[in-house]
């Protein structure tokens, strides 16, 4: 294991968006042509590409051309492997965008954020809109912007100074976003502007939005096949928020006993709403079962029965007398007009079976008519499952795992890594080349033992990483076991950012950092700001009012902090204010962390870790020549050394290129 060698490539960012069997699969493709040759030129690529199967259903020869075609003019220019690279990367979220629909779970959160080619659909583009226009018609700040007209680009123009995307995450998951660090005045100026994507960005990711290869100046520049994505991402996190037990504890009546509530809860929203819509189907004369949200609704059958089920006394099996499926849309259409249900789709969209907007307009229907009653018995199952806790700390984990940008997508960081393969994922995105791909299992996995297989290997390795896992086995992970799975995510989020700060060479030296260090860190920090408080360690519970943090970041970056907002934190309402605060300014900085504000109120000391790994991250990448050599010398003249329990906060993206650098 200890010689295994991966494939490595010189830039960070660009190693961090492949798995090394992705780049072992690509490397030999790029030898090959090379061989054939003796080099590889721009117009070699085309027809190599084109034979890669990721593009073979896809795109044609020509369409590729043409896509290379918008990044290359000489057509004779040699490319070397890490250009390669960069050009399947283009390819990829092209086709992405292409295919579009609901290819996996959660696939729409996987949805493609980067592309060349300014193709979007309208129909989407104008459902979003109407939900925007719908959404902050009351709205002080968003009313200046309102009403867009769809048949415009006015969304792509107004989405350039951020303050939209903020406010619809905030929509998304209120309190996401503390509003009184949005720059709204009118005119604002690049930094302004850049601040508000930085913040936007990060937030977007703190929610679960898969965000790839997209930067500030992609959302400033107002590319509109980026912005659609994103804002279909966020809208969608809206729709399907109700889809959870805590938030609608009715959807037990979907299970019948305790063990499958664990499991509609490990469940991504849109498989929720999918067993939601089966259970009322199943109560009609409709025998088929709907497994997605496109060709099982083109002939509009399902959605009479639905409506039917729901609100019979308005809506009835009419429709189905109509042999011509536009019609029938229609009709289905105007039914949904009586329960106040028409929105999203067109009877279009219905017949040629567009994923995203039918499933927003299921989302819609459930969140009108969900049809379900609260069951005692089963209620109190649901709630014996809760954990807050448990649950904060696993939410935080499946945000930091998607934000890393591997090819799985996870729903439950308990059952989603208990065959191994997404846990092998991360510690090939953190660790290049740790892992030996010719010894794991890709799923879809039968057998029980290749999953054992799988997560032996991850113990191996988390060994080998000197992680603490006595009386650990790979076993445990595929049965399972929900406090060893979070104990051994905590120390991979750990090492994490433990290897960015490591890299920072010009500080570290290349010694190990340890938890020691950055407390020691933050405290100079703000002692050197003229500040009296301290942290005593990650468990300080005078951390609770948020005092410190507050003064760190203004230590950091003294602009950031708006110290007429901010409360002495003396009340549960004013910790709170302050926390909700503290993690708006952090990410408007330029930190990706995933911490709740009870993380703080609370003092949960590994997300209290995160939180100032992230902050000593973003400083000393930032850091004038003054500050390089006084945290220099505090490193290298030996620390005290602690074993480290760090979290972590970004993917290698942020950490190479700081978000807020490009416009300063």
């Amino acid at each position: 294991m200890a010689g295994y060698v991966g494939v490595l490539v010189s830039d960070p960012w660009l190693q961090s968006q492949f798995t090394q069997v992705e780049l072992r699969g690509l490397k030999s493709r790029f030898i090959h042509m090379k061989t054939e040759k003796g080099k590889v030129t721009v117009a070699d690529l085309a027809s190599g590409m084109a034979k890669l199967k990721a593009f073979q259903e896809v795109f044609t020869e020509e369409e590729v051309k043409a896509i290379i075609a918008q990044h290359y003019t000489k057509t004779e220019e040699e490319i070397d492997f890490e250009a390669f690279l960069r050009m399947y990367l283009n390819l990829q979220t092209d086709a992405n965008t292409k295919m579009g629909g609901l290819g996996n779970s959660s696939s729409f959160l996987k949805t493609a954020t980067t592309t060349l080619l300014h193709t979007i659909s309208e129909s989407e583009k104008k459902a979003y809109i109407g939900h925007i226009n719908s959404c902050f018609e009351e709205d002080p700040i968003m009313k200046r912007y309102l009403p867009i007209d769809p048949s415009t680009n006015d969304l792509f123009e107004i989405a350039k100074d951020g303050v939209l995307l903020c406010k619809l995450i905030n929509l998304a998951v209120p309190g996401t976003i503390d509003e009184r660090t949005i720059n709204t005045k009118k005119s604002l100026n690049p930094w302004e502007r850049n601040e508000n994507h930085t913040l936007g960005l990060n937030s977007a990711k703190a929610i679960g939005c898969t965000v790839v290869n997209i930067g500030t100046q992609d959302m400033v520049e107002g590319r509109p096949h980026l912005v659609l994505g994103l804002i279909s991402q966020i809208i969608k996190i809206q729709l399907l928020s109700d889809l959870d037990l805590k938030k609608t504890p009715e959807l037990v009546e979907l299970v019948d006993d305790s063990k499958e509530v664990e499991e509609l809860m490990s469940l991504a929203p849109e498989k929720v709403l999918l067993r939601w819509m089966n259970f009322h189907l199943r109560k009609t004369e409709f025998k088929k079962v709907v497994s997605n949200f496109s060709s099982d609704l083109k002939d509009g059958e399902a959605y009479v029965y639905l409506l039917n089920a729901l609100a019979p006394e308005c809506c009835n099996l009419s429709p189905l007398e109509s042999k011509d499926l536009m019609e029938r849309a229609k009709l289905i259409l105007l039914q949904a007009e009586k329960i106040n249900c028409r929105r999203y789709l067109t009877p279009k969209d219905i017949v040629e079976g567009s994923p995203n907007l039918n499933l927003a307009f299921v989302a819609h229907i459930f969140h009108q008519r969900k049809g379900l009653s609260l069951d005692t018995n089963k209620a109190s199952i649901a709630q014996a499952v809760k954990d807050d806790e448990v649950a904060r700390e696993e939410r935080a984990f499946r945000f930091w795992i998607n934000s890393l940008g591997i090819e799985s997508h996870i729903n439950s960081s308990f059952e989603d890594v208990r065959n191994g393969w997404v846990l092998l994922e991360v510690l090939d995105k953190i660790v290049p080349g740790i892992v030996n791909w010719k010894l794991a299992n890709k799923p879809p996995i039968k057998m029980p033992f290749k999953k054992v297989e799988n997560c032996n290997q991850v113990i191996r390795i988390g060994k080998q990483l000197k992680f603490s896992l006595v009386n650990v086995a790979g076993n445990d992970i595929v049965q399972g076991n929900k406090k060893l799975i979070l104990a051994f995510l905590w120390q991979l989020m750990r090492h994490n950012i433990l290897q960015l700060l490591r890299n920072l060479r010009q500080y570290s030296h290349g010694k190990e950092i340890t938890d020691a260090d950055i407390l020691h860190w933050a405290n100079e920090k703000v002692k050197s700001s003229g500040r009296t408080t301290k942290m005593g360690s990650f468990k300080d519970k005078s951390l609770t009012n948020g005092i410190f943090f507050l003064e760190l970041l203004s230590a950091v970056e003294p602009r950031v902090v708006s110290w007429s907002i901010v409360t002495k934190g003396d009340t549960e309402e004013e910790k709170r204010l302050n926390a909700i605060y503290i993690i708006s300014v952090a990410r408007k900085l330029g930190c990706s962390i995933f911490l709740l504000p009870e993380d703080i109120v609370e003092v949960n000391p590994k997300m209290i870790l995160t939180l100032t790994a992230s902050i000593m991250l973003w400083s000393l990448s930032n850091q004038t020549s003054e500050d390089t050599s006084f945290v220099s010398s505090e490193l290298v003249n030996g620390m005290a050394s602690a074993s480290i329990s760090t979290a972590a906060d970004s993917s290698p993206l942020e950490a190479s290129l700081p978000a807020g650098n490009e416009n300063q």
